[in-house]
């Protein structure tokens, strides 16, 4: 019996020995390690990818990392600092090292030096540590065939350390498959949005490259670009939430290119998606990295846009429950057929038809649009009242009272300056 279940152990072992020489593995640095395990783990072919820290001459733990940059950046060492990297694990009967680097050097701007987008420092350098000579050999050929291509399209040189692996630690648990435990990331960008060279080495590469937006279909005064990535659930999100509800005035376009149009200037790389960013004459004005969904999301993203398209006084009304002066708001004596709608949404919050003279000194309405508003305590001032926000972007209105005429007996008592009419076309 013993000598069975010996066997039995025996060809179990075998067994996971033999899918063991199956894989091979390389370490990986593209900057914060969190995108570079989602980016990589996608490839077809990869079976794992682990964060964690490589080549350096310290400890290897985060808070390591992060104190050694800081005595780097005083000068009170010169200990060289870990890089973020990710331990790519492959099947090469279903993925070759040549595909594999090609999905690394599409993915992160290779050129940047200690620097990844907005992270800053040594640890966040491109880096490719090999287990062999051989790696290091076809590394080092990646590297060359891609540099060919950046230099052809007028990007800069590739500054990636390529060397022998000598120390590498696995990152803390909490860091392991961090974008699938916290949704509310970012997902990489396809970094300099060059290919490499080859259709057959990389899946990415078989798809034509992705050109920038043309200038002349844009709106030169002001305009929304969202800068998106392929397989991005987070722009699939915005796209859902916010773009396919779009009625504000500004324009707004999408695209897979992470180069602005032609002559249009960015301030800095871009390094997350989405990014939506904000241009006008042609320069960038403000951006907004990221989107978790949902209602606070939205609103978030649309107060950002809304301190672009707001005057100072609107602001105070709109983000700071402020309240003008009665009688010196906007559209008190307007009486044409159409819309009062929200000043950054677009969406509509009033129809003319319900609005009626209260006296007041503010715009008032018997009702609103379904769904356009919502409605909260206001216990300020030591008042009890109700305040009344757009729906659509969360920005403050004014109040509800009940003492306005049928068929509602509601007053909405609307701060004129945060409204925007659109008449009918008829009456135009």
């Amino acid at each position: 019996m013993r000598t069975l279940l010996t066997l039995i152990l025996m060809s179990i072992m075998s067994s996971t020995f033999a899918q063991a020489a199956k894989t091979d593995s390389i370490v990986l640095g593209m900057g914060c390690f969190w995108g570079a395990e989602k980016r990589m783990g996608e490839l077809p072919g990869v079976t794992d990818v682990e964060s964690g820290y490589a080549n350096g001459e310290i400890a290897g733990t985060y808070e390591a990392v992060l104190a050694q940059e800081r005595a780097l950046k005083r000068g009170q060492s010169n200990k060289r600092n870990h890089a973020e990297v990710v331990k790519v694990t492959f099947d090469p009967a279903k993925v070759s090292l040549e595909t594999v680097l090609a999905r690394f050097w599409e993915s992160h701007d290779p050129t940047q030096g200690d620097r990844q987008g907005n992270d800053i420092g040594t640890n966040y350098r491109s880096a490719i540590y090999t287990r062999d000579d051989a790696q290091l050999a076809v590394a080092n050929k990646s590297r060359d065939l891609y540099q060919a291509a950046l230099a052809k399209a007028g990007k800069k040189a590739i500054t990636t350390d390529i060397a022998p692996l000598k120390t590498y630690f696995a990152a803390e648990g909490y860091h392991q498959d961090y974008l699938k435990k916290n949704p509310d990331g970012y997902c990489g960008l396809g970094g300099t949005g060059v290919r490499y060279p080859g259709a057959a080495q990389t899946p990415m590469a078989a798809k034509p490259d992705i050109k920038p937006l043309d200038p002349k279909a844009l709106n030169l005064k002001r305009q929304l670009i969202v800068f998106e990535a392929e397989d991005c659930p987070y722009c699939k999100k915005f796209k859902a939430e916010v773009l396919d509800h779009w009625k504000s005035d500004v324009a707004v376009v999408r695209t897979l290119s992470p180069q602005p149009p032609k002559d249009w200037k960015l301030e800095k790389a871009l390094f997350a998606t989405p990014t939506i960013v904000l241009f006008e004459n042609g320069k960038e004005v403000s951006r907004y990295t990221g989107y978790g969904g949902g209602d606070e999301a939205k609103q978030r993203y649309w107060k950002w846009l809304g301190f672009h398209l707001l005057t100072p006084a609107q602001q105070k009304i709109a983000f700071e429950q402020g309240t003008e002066r009665p009688g010196t708001g906007s559209h008190l004596d307007e009486k044409r057929p159409g819309t009062f709608v929200d000043p950054i949404t677009g969406a509509p919050l009033f129809r003319s038809d319900t609005k009626f003279e209260s006296g007041t000194g503010w715009p008032s309405f018997f009702n609103p649009v379904p769904g356009a508003i919502v409605e909260h305590a206001d216990n300020t001032l030591g008042m009890r009242r109700v305040e009344v926000r757009s729906a659509s972007s969360g920005i403050h209105l004014g109040h509800v009272f009940d003492d306005g005429p049928p068929p509602t007996g509601k007053r909405y008592c609307i701060n004129g300056n945060v409204l925007k009419f659109v008449p009918d076309t008829a009456a135009k």
